[in-house]
């Protein structure tokens, strides 16, 4: 397994050892002590969960305010353009992102901490996506940044992406960080 630091703290890209042949591939997609070995994953997972989205559809950009989730995040069909964002106002690197290509022919995972917003744009036909969190999903507690903030410009891959209702309601950064104060 090969772990690539990125520019944000504690957010890495893991690009697992993958065995293919002209029969298929096998890969290792978690190990606990791999993965707290390798690529400094010390928390426990709590919740798996899996989404198929169809291309153009952009869900985030998503937090946990009072219970933050770690993810540990993977395609396995098709691809998307993911996206790590730094909300908290007391970091240097506060408005700061990190994007991926992850998708189900890199193999590539991405390691976001608890405290990051996050959310993903499918660029292929369709995309199953798959995370492992270290907290429960609360919508309760549920809080969202917007996609298409200008404070942060975001490369996305697309102007116009299918949103959900609430994911077009966040607010931008600013007001997002005058609301955590």
């Amino acid at each position: 397994m090969k772990v690539i630091e990125t520019t944000l703290p504690g957010v890495r890209l893991i690009e697992p050892q993958v065995f293919g042949d002209s029969r298929g591939f096998f890969l290792e997609s978690f190990s606990a002590r791999r993965y707290r070995e390798d690529a400094g994953i010390e928390l426990d997972f709590v919740q798996d969960n899996i989404s198929r989205s169809a291309r153009g559809v952009l869900r985030g950009l998503h937090f946990q305010r009072q219970r933050p989730q770690g993810k540990l995040i993977q395609v396995v069909e098709g691809a998307v353009f993911d996206v790590a964002v730094d909300i908290d106002p007391r970091s240097a690197t506060c408005g700061q992102y990190v994007v991926a290509e992850l998708s189900a022919d890199n193999h590539r995972q991405i390691w976001i901490p608890p405290g990051y917003a996050h959310g993903f744009c499918v660029t292929s036909e369709s995309a199953i996506f798959q995370y492992k969190c270290t907290d429960y999903y609360d919508a309760a507690d549920e809080g969202g940044l917007a996609w298409n903030c200008p404070d942060l410009a975001i490369p996305w891959p697309i102007d116009d992406p299918m949103l959900s209702d609430k994911d077009r309601r966040y607010p931008g950064l600013h007001d997002l960080l005058v609301q955590r104060r």
